[in-house]
């Protein structure tokens, strides 16, 4: 929040072609003190937040953004104190500055807790954590973007799963849908584990001709209970459709009367759709099925298969060639070491988990589900949207990214391995550790560690901590002034 503010004060903003409604009116001395401090985390899609955080969706491509985070805001807003001069804005950047720096906390402890269950390697875990804190996506972690939301309720909802508590996490990712859409993948995750337990069940019993009515009952309950939960995961994004095409649909509700005139001219100028003032239906409302996001995402963005695959895209192809790179990494490590598990799907129980033998870490068996879901959405994201949002479009929703880069950084970095991997203490002398410490080993930050020791890492080490570091900064720079980023 500090660097954004001082290179918000020291680059001039970029007069980029992005939504930026205009507010009028005098502003007071908070309200000039707040944009100086926060303006920068009010940038690029923060702009439709804080805007449906204040005056709803009134404009049509503002049904991009779903609604669970500016109605936070909102409640934030009405919530704390405030002084009586303050206009709405700045309340609203300084509660999304609050609520991102708390959910951003909270993203971090599910993924500790995510690791440890998953991983079963506490240090590494404990890294990957440390990891998300520098996300390369960091600056849309602090801004007033859904990212910080939807990683708390995304890493929570994967906690709580693994922990068998499959209503609370089911809760919590319909809660994530509600925030982003993508959430609705997350589905995945709860058929997986049911169907994962259910034919590990299968292989745990003989299925004789006495037990097959107690099996058909089993599989009739698996199929409602994870349609029950699919259909609740589903619900908010359906239920926000609904409310779009009633809005947007249906007759005119003599709304324009209540808008502000510079917003009406705003609509005209740039052709944006104002909910409640005549004119033609939008095409979308005709549709079998009107889904106003996918209608959205094609008019005004033109998202869609290799519509990004462009020569003039290239400059953007390279931003995205570092997560991509790690993504395909993460991928093909996995299945190199487990191609057989990969191809019965994890179904099949292996010897070594009988005998209780099984692989921890990155590699192990528990991963597999977590591995397939962050390369379907590189797979996705690289050949159907535009690629550039490809890192903070992983690195909120998969805790792969993160994961991964920890797996490296242990097996691969000597200053780590001389530390020990998961052992609390060792007989070694940490590099770069406190004198103050007077030789009693703790649990120190081992990010932190590495770059005290910046020239003796190895050249992958340096790679790794040089991108989560290098985009964290430069997200900083560029997006708090209207600069192009991912």
């Amino acid at each position: 929040v500090v660097l954004q503010a001082a290179f918000n004060l020291l680059i001039p903003d970029h007069a980029a072609d992005a939504f930026s409604p205009p507010r009028p009116g005098p502003r007071g001395g908070w309200d000039a003190l707040l944009e100086r401090l926060l303006g920068g985390l009010g940038r690029w899609d923060a702009e439709h937040f804080l805007f449906i955080a204040e005056r709803g969706y009134l404009l049509e491509h503002n049904c991009a953004f779903l609604p669970l985070f500016p109605l936070s805001l909102r409640a934030l807003c009405w919530l704390l104190p405030w002084p009586v001069s303050l206009q709405p804005r700045g309340r609203l950047l300084l509660s999304a500055a609050l609520l991102n720096a708390l959910l951003s906390a909270l993203a971090a402890a599910a993924l500790l807790g995510l690791g440890r269950a998953v991983l079963r390697r506490p240090r590494q875990a404990f890294l990957a954590a440390l990891l998300f804190s520098l996300s390369p996506a960091g600056v849309f972690m602090a801004a007033a973007y859904s990212e910080s939301m939807f990683a708390a309720l995304a890493f929570s909802a994967m906690w709580r799963l693994e922990q068998g508590q499959g209503w609370l996490s089911g809760l919590l990712f319909a809660l994530a849908s509600g925030a982003r859409a993508n959430g609705m993948v997350n589905a995945g995750f709860f058929l997986y584990s049911r169907g994962r337990s259910f034919a590990l069940r299968l292989q745990a019993g003989s299925a004789s001709r006495r037990k097959l009515p107690s099996l058909w009952r089993q599989v009739l309950s698996l199929a409602f209970s994870a349609a029950l939960v699919c259909a609740g995961i589903f619900l908010p994004f359906a239920l926000f459709q609904y409310y779009a095409y009633v809005r947007f649909c249906g007759p005119g509700t003599g709304l324009a009367q209540d808008i502000p005139e510079y917003l009406l001219q705003l609509a005209r100028d740039k052709g944006y759709r104002v909910a409640g003032v005549g004119g033609d239906k939008p095409p979308w409302c005709s549709q079998r099925f009107p889904v106003v996001y996918s209608y959205i995402q094609d008019t005004y963005w033109n998202v869609g298969f290799l519509r990004y695959f462009e020569l003039r895209q290239i400059p953007n192809f390279l931003l995205a060639l570092p997560v991509t790179l790690l993504g395909s990494w993460a991928a093909w490590t996995y299945v190199s070491t487990n191609p057989r598990h990969c191809l019965t799907l994890g179904l099949e129980r292996s010897k070594s988990e009988e005998q209780g033998k099984a692989r921890d870490g990155f590699c192990g068996p528990a991963a597999f589900v977590y591995v397939v879901h962050a390369t379907a959405l590189l797979v996705f994201g690289f050949f159907c949207m535009h690629v550039q949002v490809l890192t903070r479009f992983l690195g909120c929703s998969s805790p792969i990214l993160y994961w991964f880069a920890a797996h490296l950084l242990q097996e691969h970095e000597p200053l780590l391995r001389s530390a020990g991997t998961d052992n609390l203490t060792s007989g070694k002398p940490r590099l770069g550790k406190s004198p103050s410490s007077c030789g009693k080993e703790t649990l120190d930050n081992p990010v932190v560690r590495l770059l005290l020791n910046w020239r003796l890492m190895t050249p992958l080490s340096k790679s790794i901590l040089g991108f989560f570091l290098g985009y964290w900064l430069l997200g900083l720079i560029l997006h708090s002034n209207f600069l192009p980023w991912t």
